[in-house]
């Protein structure tokens, strides 16, 4: 067995397209920022209407990498994993771990904090025009803390993906040894 089975590859390219679109529109938030903050920015930048968009789709899409973080370690815990054809060298493993595990981390912690800056900064915790709980009650100071964090590990797990990405061409380019086959549909 050479292939993650159809749920975690389904899993996989799910979470990715999702986490993808979140640090595009972050990377987004980063840049238009002005010295009024983030909200501001995106105000002058692409008018209120999309503004507020923007952070629903930033907090729901937020809430769906949450939600299907769970499923995917339960299906990482329960399965198999596939053999490689041609086996990693040791740093690759070490490095290969690493990289994965920290994006699990970042990929639960994340949304976490992102939903606890929210409701501790008094806004909702939006979810596709609906209302999530907030968990936690107003508190001005803990919100900036959590955002911080937020940013800072977006910024991190930015880091992570793109050594993903940057593994999975060497190993399709370069050394050839079909190792993207193993999260592929083809």
């Amino acid at each position: 067995m050479y292939r993650y089975n159809l749920v975690q590859r389904l899993l996989h390219w799910t979470i990715a397209v999702c986490v993808l679109g979140m640090l595009a529109i972050g990377l987004t938030m980063m840049l238009v920022a002005t010295e009024k903050g983030v909200f501001d920015g995106l105000v002058k930048t692409f008018g209120q209407d999309m503004t507020n968009t923007i952070y629903m789709l930033h907090k729901s899409f937020g809430v769906v990498i949450l939600a299907l973080m769970i499923p995917r370690i339960l299906a990482k815990l329960m399965s198999r994993k596939p053999d490689y054809r041609v086996p990693l060298t040791g740093f690759e493993r070490a490095a290969s771990g690493a990289v994965h595990g920290l994006m699990y981390v970042m990929l639960i912690l994340m949304p976490v904090i992102g939903w606890l800056a929210t409701a501790a900064g008094g806004y909702p915790v939006e979810f596709f025009g609906g209302t999530l709980p907030g968990l936690i009650g107003k508190d001005p100071a803990l919100s900036e803390t959590l955002y911080t964090l937020h940013f800072y590990f977006g910024l991190g797990l930015m880091g992570l993906v793109g050594l993903h990405i940057a593994a999975a061409f060497f190993h399709t380019l370069i050394k050839r040894d079909g190792l993207i086959s193993r999260m592929g549909f083809f």
